[in-house]
């Protein structure tokens, strides 16, 4: 085999230089691999530039040379030395193992020709995700709302009681109407739709699915110099940004970790999916009715979903090339065989270690920022609150992006928890001292309608909630997964400033056409 020969070539120089310190066919095998990292801790152990030395590096490119020849280079040459450690453990696994029923696994394989076809794998990918989708969009309404009202209730008596405690009404107010309606909102918008989310992820993590997923988003991803086990953590990010970034210790290069944890925020998480389906529904889906109308916003929240993993590839493959700048790591993806899900044990698992920890985390952050709202709401300057002077100040620059002052401050004080965005753009709009919710869809739609809403603010609100900053848990987590405040900011910038960017240019194309209209 033309690998074989190359190591040949190469393993003599190797192996006077390496005076049996480390192993020398190995060396040789990875002086032909190009891994940047490798190499690196190659040259530490050393002390020097190993594979620089006169004698290797001549042999070293005679090697290369001879495989380029062969069409092993790159991508093809780890392709092909992964092959052969599979193909020789599958020699070794039929000498020693005998099966009682060797078509035990034929099943699978048969299964695998669907949903890992480069035909049918991802669009069958694509239709569960929607699935998922519609599910949790038609399930959480109304448990969402029944918590809702609960709460809300429950908030009623809780005020009553501190006024029977005799509270000040400014302790009142701030623990009420700011810290504990905050929480309410926070609660009743994330807990139902990620009691249903949570573990229909699993059940597919569960019966075995997910590495399929892997295996078809690898050449994508690794196109974009990045990790194919990166299409698991932006999967996760679905669920949430800032247990996806924890999930990025599944990637063993620090490079390719990084570049996972710094994009891992254009995947919108279940935050953010409240704001995308609502106003995906009352501008896009408003003429519908029925099932029709979760139908039209499931597509909608499938295709900014879609936007998003493009952007993903496309910043990965941005930052291998500049500032991360290296090649991809191989790595062996194993599939398991499909198994029936333990279903007691997913929705334990991903009720307990999943959707309440989420919960909890963002309860820790919420509760604060709903003091910071009502303080900002009820605070005057002049005839106006220290909010309504925020907003105008805004305004200028928030329209160059086809929004206004409020939308941009929502986004801001919705850093928190992006659950909160749109009752912060009620509450200014109707200039209330609290967080609020309204009666129905179509008072929502009326009120955003009278304060100059159209179909270019709508489209410019759900491109900036897909691509903007990272939630306050997200930012904590990605500082303590990277131990470093540069790669945060970089975490929090670059979605940023491409949201900018991405709203000015839909704006900018609006009102060109427009004007020549």
């Amino acid at each position: 085999m033309a690998i074989e020969e190359a190591i040949a070539l190469l393993q003599p120089a190797i192996e006077e230089k390496a005076q049996g310190k480390i192993d020398a066919r190995w060396l040789a095998l990875k002086a032909l691999d190009d891994d940047a990292s490798l190499r690196h801790s190659i040259d530490q152990f050393f002390g020097y530039d190993f594979f620089a030395q006169p004698e290797i590096a001549e042999k070293r490119a005679e090697a290369k040379k001879y495989l380029a020849r062969e069409g092993l280079y790159g991508e093809k040459l780890r392709d092909a030395v992964v092959g052969q450690l599979v193909e020789h453990a599958a020699e070794i696994y039929q000498k020693c193992v005998h099966l009682g029923n060797a078509a035990y696994l034929q099943r699978d394989r048969k299964i695998d020709r669907i949903l890992t076809s480069k035909k049918t794998g991802i669009p069958i990918m694509l239709l569960l995700l929607a699935g998922i989708f519609w599910l949790t969009i038609t399930g959480a309404n109304y448990p969402s709302a029944l918590l809702s009202s609960f709460l809300f209730g429950l908030g009623d008596h809780l005020s009553a009681f501190l006024s029977f405690l005799g509270a000040p009404n400014w302790l009142h107010d701030v623990l009420i109407d700011g810290m504990y309606r905050t929480l309410v909102w926070v609660v009743a918008v994330m807990l139902p739709p990620m009691a249903i989310f949570f573990p229909l992820f699993t059940l597919l993590e569960d019966a075995g699915y997910l590495p399929r997923v892997a295996f078809n988003m690898d050449r994508l991803f690794r196109k974009a110099n990045a990790h194919g086990k990166q299409a698991l953590t932006t999967c996760m990010g679905f669920g949430c940004n800032a247990c996806a970034i924890v999930g990025c210790r599944i990637i063993d290069s620090p490079r390719e970790r990084l570049i996972a944890m710094l994009t891992n925020n254009f995947v919108p998480c279940n935050g953010r999916f409240p704001s995308l389906i609502t106003i995906s529904t009352l501008f896009f889906a408003g003429a519908a009715v029925g099932l029709w109308r979760s139908v039209i916003s499931t597509a909608m929240l499938t295709g900014i979903i879609l936007f998003g993993i493009v952007l993903t590839l496309l910043v990965a493959k941005f930052l291998s090339h500049t500032i991360l700048k290296g090649v991809p790591s191989s790595f062996a993806l194993e599939l398991p065989p499909y198994r029936r899900p333990q279903i007691g044990k997913v929705i334990i698992r991903s009720i307990f270690d999943r959707t309440l920890f989420v919960l909890g985390r963002a309860v820790m952050v919420a509760a604060p920022a709903g003091i910071l709202i009502w303080v900002l709401a009820n605070t005057m300057l002049g005839e106006y609150s220290i909010l309504h002077h925020i907003t105008n100040f805004l305004d200028p620059f928030a329209r160059l992006m086809g929004l206004d002052g409020v939308i941009l401050v929502a986004f801001l004080l919705g850093f928190p928890a992006n659950e909160i965005i749109i009752p912060i753009m009620i509450m200014t709009y109707l200039s209330g001292g609290t967080l609020m919710e309204l009666e129905s869809l179509t008072s929502l739609h009326t009120l955003l309608i009278d304060h100059g809403w159209n179909l270019v603010t709508a489209i410019c609100f759900m491109l900036f909630c897909l691509v903007h900053f990272p939630c306050g848990t997200t930012c904590l987590t990605i500082r303590k997964e990277s131990g470093s405040w540069k790669w945060t900011f970089f975490a929090f910038a670059i979605p940023t400033i491409l949201g900018i960017l991405l709203c000015m240019t839909v704006n900018g194309i609006a009102s060109f056409f427009t004007f020549l209209c």
